[in-house]
């Protein structure tokens, strides 16, 4: 039954499978919820019209196993009165019956199966689609989650450029102590030559006061 095959076909879905190799996976996981209702849809009326044959088998089954007890009570019947050949007719009648029977019986019994079969797949199905509904937003959001993590890594500088851009970070910074360092020595550098000058002009003059003075003319 194509109907069958493709319902198989649904269930042995892997969901994270199909997901994963689809380029728009929100509307491949639509499409496939839209798929599985129309299937399900489909099985639910088949099971009613199986379970409607199968009443109507087991209908003619009870009807043909009445006309075979009724036809052999009537033989009896007319031997308990000694007519032998109405008899005989009754049981005639029963046997045909019971060959009609035995095909009803047989249809049934598959239409049993058949009708087990359906409601089988349309359960499988039902659980199917529930789980898929489920799952299938749960797998899109870690998708895209991962997707994200994914740009992110890539919009973030790779270890090489980390590595240069703090190797240019230290170097600036190691310019920056540097050149602080040295305006810190020339400052003391400068005020030590100015104690200097200032001891060599006091030095000079005191030599020049302990000079004996010129006399004026």
């Amino acid at each position: 039954m194509a109907l069958l095959e493709r319902v198989s076909t649904l269930l042995r879905a892997n969901l994270n499978d199909l997901l994963d190799k689809a380029e728009d996976p929100q509307k491949m996981l639509k499409q496939l919820l839209l798929d599985m209702e129309n299937q399900l849809l489909q099985v639910k009326t088949q099971v009613a019209v199986a379970i409607a044959d199968q009443h109507l088998l087991e209908k003619k089954v009870a009807d043909h196993e009445a006309s075979v007890a009724s036809w052999r009570r009537k033989a009896a019947l007319a031997l308990e009165r000694n007519d032998e050949p109405l008899a005989r007719t009754a049981l005639e009648r029963s046997v045909t019956q019971e060959q009609l029977l035995h095909g009803y019986t047989q249809q049934l019994a598959d239409q049993q199966q058949e009708t087990a079969t359906l409601r089988d797949n349309y359960t499988r199905l039902r659980t199917k689609l529930e789980e898929t509904t489920a799952q299938g937003e749960l797998l899109l959001v870690q998708q895209r989650r991962s997707r994200n993590t994914a740009k992110t890594s890539k919009s973030l500088p790779t270890a090489r450029v980390l590595n240069r851009l703090r190797e240019t970070t230290d170097k600036a910074e190691a310019q920056t102590t540097a050149t602080r360092a040295l305006e810190s020595e020339g400052s003391i550098e400068d005020r030590f030559r100015a104690m200097e000058r200032e001891e060599r002009i006091d030095a000079l003059l005191d030599e020049l006061k302990s000079q004996p003075r010129l006399l004026r003319d």
